[in-house]
This record gives structure tokens, C-alpha cells and sequence, in this order.
């Protein structure tokens, strides 16, 4: 779990990346458009996405792990809900520059980080737990170092708390509704 935030946390420090409503970049020195590095950023938090699909497949695949297809299908359904809004935060700049193919590349490190996952997860069944941990940390540390701060600025703040609150009841529903 730490070496997933842990993960996270180095690749905020080694890759230049811009957050939403931020004028100061992070990570080293870059001559990147705002656009780009705010892509980048968002390529960046799309990886532990990819390999939680990736271990939960893999968990299902190989059968060594209490978990279900219907389950791996409820987070697969729930990460690809969240990505709709975050493609369109991304792509709406970039096809405003001209460059749509760029935001829309964003998203590919997720089946990538899949089927790593998956394929290191085929050979290596003993480390599935491990694998889930690792994604799962990563996953948090985007919460708590992006979402959370973000979503309590502004002057409708309480847009973002229930924003979670519905985005949690419902991967609560697909949870229980497919298994």
C-alpha cells in the first residue's frame, strides 16, 4: 500500500505536471504548454486505475483470489463513470489548442497498466494481494493529494462532497448489485 503512494509520489516529483487551477507547474523544469503538463498529470493518476483493473482480472482469471467477475466488472464500470468527466477536462483545452489526439491519448496508460498487471499477475499469482495493495495506494494518494483539495475550493464547494457522496453510493449499489 505505501509503495503505491510511494510510486505516486515519485513520479510527482520526476515528471512536470500542472494541476487544474494552478499557475505553478510541479516537477522539474519543462517547456510544456499548461495543456500538456495538465495531461500529464492526469496521464500520470490514470496508471493505478489501470492496474487495479489489471489485479482484479487477474484475481478473477486465475481463480486464486476470493474475487468475482461480476465485482471486477462493478470497478471496471466505476473507474470508466469517473473517467468521462476527467476525458472532457482534459480534452476540451487540448482541442482548443488543436491538439484533441494528445487528450484523448491520456487515458491509454490505463489498459496499459491492465495488462502489465495482468500479465505480471498470470505468472506471479502469490503477489496478486501485493498488486492490489500497490494500485490501491496510488489510488489514494491521488484522492488525498488532487481530488480532495479540489474539490473543496471555490465557492460551491459542497458540489464536490456530494459529488463523492453520490460517486461512492453508487459503486456501493454496483457492489452489491453484482457482487
Amino acid at each position: 500500500f505505501l509503495a503505491g503512494m510511494g510510486f505516486l509520489l515519485l513520479l510527482d516529483h520526476i515528471t512536470p505536471h500542472l494541476h487544474l487551477d494552478s499557475k505553478k507547474p510541479e516537477g522539474p523544469h519543462s517547456k510544456l504548454s499548461r495543456t500538456s503538463m495538465l495531461t500529464l498529470a492526469v496521464t500520470l493518476h490514470n496508471l493505478p486505475e489501470g492496474m487495479a483493473v489489471g489485479a482484479v482480472m487477474a484475481g478473477v482469471l486465475t481463480q486464486t483470489a476470493d474475487l468475482s467477475l461480476a465485482g471486477a466488472v462493478a470497478l471496471s464500470i466505476g473507474i470508466a463513470i469517473q473517467n468521462i468527466p476527467e476525458g472532457a477536462i482534459i480534452s476540451m483545452p487540448m482541442l482548443a489548442e488543436g491538439n484533441s489526439a494528445i487528450g484523448s491519448l491520456s487515458g491509454i496508460v490505463e489498459p496499459i497498466g491492465a495488462i502489465i498487471t495482468l500479465l505480471l499477475a498470470a505468472y506471479v499469482t502469490p503477489v496478486l494481494p501485493y498488486l492490489l495493495a500497490f494500485s490501491a495506494g496510488a489510488m489514494l494518494y491521488v484522492v488525498v493529494e488532487e481530488l480532495i483539495p479540489e474539490s473543496a475550493t471555490g465557492k460551491h464547494s459542497n458540489t464536490g462532497t456530494i459529488g463523492f457522496a453520490i460517486g461512492f453510493a453508487l459503486m456501493m449499489i454496483l457492489d452489491v448489485v453484482l457482487g
